[in-house]
């Protein structure tokens, strides 16, 4: 299985779980996105979780190591697409970070808009620069919507780990509860956030991130025109 939708009530519940580390390659994007488009988008809330200890490794570091320019291109596209809609999403969104959220599991979490993290020996990390890669445009300024500016260099030119704990303030993660209460946690925020009236929601999200969804918006143009 790479990624599953089911339903309680109005709210969408999209899992992860590729049985190893939740990365996003071709095949899980394609599921992810059947899975976006049945997901409701003028009510309730949209609740992102992944598998017991893993949310996302990020990008499929198999395919960058391919070699292949067409194939990685295209994973790339699909993930910048990703980020933009879960970012600008109409509904509310909350990721349920089961476990580990690295690279583009990171980004994920800065997209949505409350972000529940599990305690344990869990890493938040947008290790990029640490794997000798760098940080586009597109992905950037998501971080810089959300990331605190005190921890910015450390979590992002430096790509340290955090705990949990610690993601919290850094601005991945706005609480942390037992791996156990969990998904108890994501629906009653669910169920709060489902509440807010449809099109009040979605017009309000627009006038808070509009500035930077336009930035992120010109990069991934910008980038498709050049690698496709």
């Amino acid at each position: 299985m790479t990624a599953k939708i089911e339903f309680q009530n109005d709210i969408s519940i999209i899992t992860l779980d590729d049985g190893k580390a939740n990365v996003f390659s071709q095949d899980m994007l394609e599921s992810l996105y059947e899975c976006l488009s049945k997901a409701h988008k003028d009510k309730g809330c949209l609740v992102i979780t992944g598998r017991k200890g893993m949310f996302s490794a990020g990008f499929d570091l198999k395919t960058f190591a391919s070699g292949d320019k067409e194939k990685i291109a295209k994973m790339v596209t699909l993930g910048n697409q990703l980020l933009y809609d879960i970012y600008t999403f109409p509904r509310p969104v909350i990721v349920a970070a089961s476990g580990h959220s690295i690279a583009l599991g990171v980004f994920i979490l800065c997209c949505a808009d409350y972000r529940i993290g599990v305690s344990g020996e869990y890493i938040c990390q947008a290790n990029e620069v640490r794997n000798n890669m760098d940080i586009p445009t597109q992905m950037m300024e998501i971080l810089k919507d959300r990331v605190s500016k005190k921890h910015f260099y450390n979590a992002v030119l430096h790509g340290l780990p955090f705990s949990t704990v610690d993601a919290v303030e850094v601005g991945y993660l706005d609480e942390v509860v037992s791996e156990e209460s969990l998904m108890k946690a994501a629906l009653e925020k669910a169920e709060d956030l489902a509440t807010l009236g449809h099109p009040f929601y979605e017009n309000t999200k627009r006038y808070a991130k509009d500035d930077t969804a336009k930035v992120v918006l010109d990069a991934m143009n910008k980038f498709k025109q050049k690698v496709l």
